[in-house]
């Protein structure tokens, strides 16, 4: 009984939960992967030819954002089609 209970309890937390937040959670975590792509462009943007920062300084960063510079480069170089860009 008490099993249904917390899975009905759930259920509706997550059906309000798409009702009212789900769509300002995605926006979120776009905006917050457009902004650290920028980040990394001005940073290691030599990395695609892009020469904007001293690579002094870039490389003191590396350390924090090495994990990230992976999928980075994956998205900055794959092309994109009309349909994918949602600032039109």
């Amino acid at each position: 009984m008490e099993n249904r209970l917390s899975r009905i309890i759930k259920n509706l937390r997550d059906f309000f939960f798409g009702a009212t937040a789900f769509e300002i959670q995605q926006t979120v975590q776009q905006e917050k992967l457009a902004r650290m792509d920028l980040i990394l462009l001005f940073s290691f943007g030599d990395l695609l030819g892009i020469p904007v920062f001293p690579p002094y300084y870039s490389l003191r960063l590396l350390p924090y954002f090495h994990p990230a510079l992976a999928s980075w480069k994956k998205r900055m170089v794959k092309e994109k089609d009309l349909s994918e860009i949602s600032s039109l």
